[in-house]
């Protein structure tokens, strides 16, 4: 449903123009494609009139099946109960595709994952390739102690296109529908909690500068207290360095999508996300409040740091200071007698 336009007659006219070459060409083009030519017998490319639109075109790519739903009318429903861009619009959407309220998928885990790039396309504005590319699916998997099934997210290189805010915000949306669907904290044991900290320091030395480079200590703190685990594949030749054949990650390569979402999003976002989630996370049972801890972690380290460059700073402003006599002996040439 197209949007009511608030311009002037001449701008509306240019618009009404734009629509009828548009409408034009792809008459045209399915015109042409009936002809059997084609692999396909109609235009790939879908027609959007808003983002809501473009949420439920861009994902029918991978669920077609979301094409011809009331997605596209949903979304504009929860924008006025929470507002427009509000994160909680894309979770709560997530959730109502998680649980099959528009149409009925193969398995949970399908419905679950495609839930997860709706809400993902939301909070991305349905402009970027991110929640088909840079989230590349989700795996189901068993904790250690109890064997109960927990998240596992995987991401590829093309999230950072996402930006770091959004990609931080999908591992929200993640989580929220992973306690709305009543599954399992991860638990992460000690070498998977280090092999992140050397896999990020890894590609930060050697593939890419992240834009955040969190200290180990941040690395540790945020990967022992995120509810799901961030996975992906191997995005580069390189090995990481340390902590090599773990049974629950499936690579020794180095996965830039974990980094890419663990350093530039959560850890760089952090103080972004708290400011949301400090206000209604419980309100969306979400369990997040370590975030402020790792605020304060965050604080103390930066402090640690300011500390040892001003004592860098003051050791090269500090003049070296000779013995007199040094000085003579330095300065005089020797007497002969």
């Amino acid at each position: 449903m197209a949007e009511e336009q608030v311009c002037s007659p001449s701008m509306r006219k240019y618009f009404q123009e734009i629509e009828t070459e548009v409408t034009r060409s792809y008459k045209l083009a399915n015109q042409a494609r009936a002809l059997n030519l084609d692999p396909e017998d109609h235009v790939d490319i879908i027609r959007t009139q808003n983002m809501a639109e473009r949420v439920a075109g861009l994902i029918s790519i991978v669920a077609p099946q979301l094409l011809h739903t009331n997605l596209a009318e949903r979304i504009p429903e929860l924008e006025k109960e929470y507002g427009k861009l509000d994160w909680r619009v894309g979770f709560k959407v997530a959730e109502e595709v998680a649980k099959e309220n528009f149409c009925k998928f193969s398995s949970k885990e399908e419905a679950m994952e495609v839930a997860i790039r709706v809400g993902f396309a939301y909070l991305t504005l349905g402009i970027v390739s991110a929640p088909l590319e840079g989230f590349v699916g989700l795996k189901i998997k068993k904790r250690l102690d109890n064997g109960q099934p927990y998240f596992s997210l995987n991401y590829a290189g093309p999230v950072r296109g996402a930006g770091g805010t959004a990609a931080a915000t999908s591992v929200l949306l993640s989580d929220y529908v992973r306690v709305k669907m009543g599954y399992a904290e991860y638990d992460p044991t000690e070498e998977e909690v280090k092999r992140f900290a050397t896999e990020i320091h890894d590609y930060h030395e050697r593939v890419t500068n992240l834009q955040y480079h969190p200290s180990t200590e941040e690395i540790e703190f945020l990967a022992r207290h995120v509810p799901v685990e961030i996975n992906g594949d191997p995005t580069e030749k390189f090995e990481v360095s340390q902590h090599k054949d773990i049974p629950r990650i499936e690579t020794n390569r180095i996965r830039g999508g974990i980094c890419l979402v663990m350093a530039e999003g959560i850890a760089q976002k952090a103080p972004k996300l708290w400011k949301r989630l400090s206000v209604w996370g419980k309100d969306m049972g979400m369990n997040w409040d370590f975030l402020a801890e790792f605020l304060e972690l965050q604080k103390q380290i930066k402090a640690k740091r300011e500390v040892k460059k001003e004592a860098k700073s003051e050791e090269k402003l500090t003049p070296t200071v000779f013995p007199v006599f040094l000085l003579s002996a330095l300065i005089l040439p020797p007497c002969r007698y």
